[in-house]
């Protein structure tokens, strides 16, 4: 395909697929695309554990990192001891996800007593560093940030190693000011996509950014709802020049989504998604279940800023998916995870390269309905 996304990635088809599991960013390359692993809740020991399986395994072809290294945060450098971030966490938020799972017949004893504080996969400045650090010793092609504009110091690196830095943006006014800070693409999300989104929708976003930085030839890959191709065809006529997609994997064989969550999503509608920050602190995207409402009620304290709500959501969280698992009822009715307006068409669990190859079939033969409307 001519696009500029396949020149500055060196692939056949602009599709590309951010996803926490390895298989899938190697199955993805493998088919044509382009896989991108999610850093977040990695530390650089586990992280170059993870980089080295890739690349063993993806016979030389391209890959990227995403991370989130937030601009704005409740925690620095100077105050992220475990147990100094712990202590930030009122009792008041601990007692009121208690009480959600008591209400489902979950014990809620030790709940958080192993938990760790490293900040929901969200960096401090050192942090950051030190993964941005481990990934350019890696042969990556790509390194996102997905919240704000990306440390400095990645940006440079990039520049230094003819690696792309891309940035995960929201509002028109966002997407201007990573262009100034020096990024090569930008990941234009609409308000429909899964995890940390905006307020725009998909369709009014990616044009608007597109005519907002059109001087600058810096490259867009629409984001947000996107799991056909033919939304890809529809992202391209707006001005894209390729999709980043996040949902649609996660109903694939090779991810490590419970299966609980799995069956969930191939059964969800697009309306049964909930955009709240009882999550991580920020607006994110996720299925909609009696956690999610309980967080919306008027009794819910007021969600903390990042990365502390994810210190009280995602221990309860965890226990409840494993519990769910095991056939607990009650923790069926509580399961959630972040996913996509997009939903209501998962419908389905295949392998990565027949999603690929799905998509890739879907585009075509939208492009073709596209020229057949015009007279020759």
């Amino acid at each position: 395909m001519k696009s500029p996304i396949c020149d500055i990635l060196g692939i056949d088809f602009p599709l590309v697929a951010f996803t926490h599991c390895r298989d899938v960013v190697v199955e993805v390359s493998k088919a044509g695309g382009f896989g991108v692993l999610g850093a977040a809740g990695h530390n650089a020991e586990s992280l170059e554990i993870e980089l080295n399986w890739i690349d063993e395994h993806i016979d030389g072809m391209p890959y990227g990192v995403d991370l989130i290294a937030p601009t704005s945060m409740a925690i620095t450098d100077g105050h992220d001891s475990p147990e100094e971030i712990i202590a930030m966490v009122p009792d008041e938020h601990r007692d009121f996800a208690r009480n959600i799972l008591a209400q489902h017949n979950i014990d809620t004893k030790d709940v958080y007593q192993s938990q760790r504080a490293g900040g929901g996969g969200f960096l401090t400045k050192s942090r950051a560093t030190n993964i941005i650090d481990v990934a350019f010793g890696h042969p990556i092609k790509l390194i996102a940030n997905a919240l704000g504009v990306p440390p400095r110091y990645m940006i440079e690196r990039c520049q230094a190693s003819d690696v792309a830095s891309a940035a995960l943006v929201g509002a028109k006014e966002h997407a201007s000011k990573q262009v100034e800070a020096g990024v090569d693409i930008l990941v234009v999300a609409g308000t429909e996509a899964g995890g940390h989104c905006g307020e725009v929708s998909t369709m009014v976003l990616v044009p608007e950014v597109c005519q907002a930085v059109a001087d600058s030839n810096v490259p867009v890959l629409a984001a947000g709802g996107i799991v056909t191709g033919r939304q890809m065809a529809a992202a391209m006529a707006m001005g894209a020049s390729g999709v980043w997609t996040g949902s649609m994997w996660l109903t694939t064989k090779e991810a490590e989504t419970s299966q609980i969550i799995k069956d969930k999503y191939v059964q969800a509608s697009s309306r049964q998604t909930v955009r709240s920050k009882a999550r991580t602190g920020k607006y994110s995207r996720q299925l909609r279940s009696p956690w999610t409402d309980a967080w919306e009620s008027e009794d819910a304290p007021d969600p903390l800023a990042m990365p502390l709500q994810s210190l009280v959501s995602e221990a309860p969280l965890a226990r409840v998916t494993k519990l769910a698992e095991s056939g607990h009822e009650g923790a069926k009715q509580l399961a959630t995870s972040f996913v996509g307006q997009g939903v209501g068409l998962m419908n389905a669990i295949q392998d990565t390269r027949t999603v690929v190859r799905e998509f890739m079939e879907d585009y075509l033969a939208a492009v073709e309905r596209m020229s057949a409307t015009i007279d020759e």
